[in-house]
């Protein structure tokens, strides 16, 4: 046998990377097209060509070993650089089309989504654009594993756990708007009566009703700001049910704008802004050189567009 040759092609690097997907030579078949045994057959010139193992079985399910798991990691960071380079081919040729995948975070599905999409129907009809609903820790490691191409997240100021720190090294991370934190209160508030955005110290001894994971840390952050742990009565990521809550005299919340703005304040629910320093920012993370793929770049232009229209703002705001 000769010296390893560490070498690889394209078609190596999918297979790879589909059986890491899959989790069986079978499944990665499937999903390229190809024939159960012209993979297995690919895996083995490659495995012999680096005089390493880069799958093993265990029990009825295929894994790459650490061999196979370095080229899956690198694969969807050739991809991209293919796909950028078709893409500025396609760009000089007048074509603009393909598939972008989408994640965001669920107060933006009711919100950006449906205005995202009708920007690219009459813009872009060659587009195709797929949506999946996805926290942000969640929708940026489905973009570092080539699972999406953009992801649509926030932060909040403050955030010792923010996902666009270390979770996405490597990755093209933009703020894209800011999007009002507000105070949800009963129509009888004292609070409520107040014009422009308040103080959230005044509402110390409140019982308190939290949402999502991200979004009840900040309230904790919030308050300890303020001198005060808030008084934490109910949770739950249901926008309505925060609502309903606080119309029967519950207690008061915290909801992000797009959230009150995907439907109706109920009766009874008055909503204040708190200071803009408490704003959270909207992110689009792609992978390094996403950009570049015009289908890619054309989404996050559409994009950028639909939250500066529904937050009024834009990355140079501060």
């Amino acid at each position: 046998m000769g010296a390893p040759d560490y070498r690889l092609d394209i078609a190596e690097l999918r297979i790879v990377r589909a059986i890491a997907d899959g989790g069986s030579i079978t499944a990665a078949a499937a999903a390229l097209g190809y024939s159960q045994p012209a993979v297995s057959q690919q895996v083995k010139r490659l495995e012999q060509r680096l005089g390493v193992p880069v799958v093993e079985r265990v029990g009825r399910r295929m894994r790459l070993t650490e061999a196979g798991r370095v080229i899956a990691r690198h694969a969807a960071a050739v991809a991209t650089v293919i796909e950028a380079a078709s893409g500025e081919l396609a760009e000089l040729a007048g074509l603009r089309s393909g598939t972008v995948r989408m994640v965001g975070f669920p107060s933006a599905s009711p919100t950006v989504l449906p205005r995202l999409m009708d920007r690219l129907a009459h813009a872009e009809p060659g587009l195709t654009l797929t949506y999946v609903e996805a926290e942000p820790p969640e929708a940026i490691a489905d973009v570092r594993a080539d699972r999406a191409d953009i992801a649509l997240t926030f932060g909040y100021p403050g955030d010792r756990s923010d996902p666009h720190g270390e979770n996405a090294r490597g990755l093209d991370t933009e703020v894209i708007g800011y999007d009002d934190l507000l105070a949800v209160l009963p129509a009888g508030h004292a609070a409520a009566r107040q014009s422009g955005p308040i103080e959230i110290a005044p509402l110390a001894h409140e019982d308190w009703i939290a949402g999502c994971p991200r979004c009840r840390g900040h309230l904790l952050e919030v308050c300890g700001r303020a001198g005060f742990v808030p008084a934490i009565r109910f949770e739950t990521d249901n926008f309505v049910a925060v609502e309903q809550l606080v119309a029967q005299g519950i207690g008061v919340a915290t909801l992000p704008g797009l959230a009150v703005s995907s439907f109706p304040v109920l009766p009874g629910v008055v909503t204040r802004p708190l200071p803009a320093s408490e704003r959270r920012a909207i992110h689009a993370v792609s992978a390094g050189g996403a950009g570049r793929v015009p289908a890619v770049a054309s989404v996050l232009g559409h994009l950028r567009a639909v939250v500066g229209e529904l937050t009024g703002t834009g990355a140079r705001e501060n």
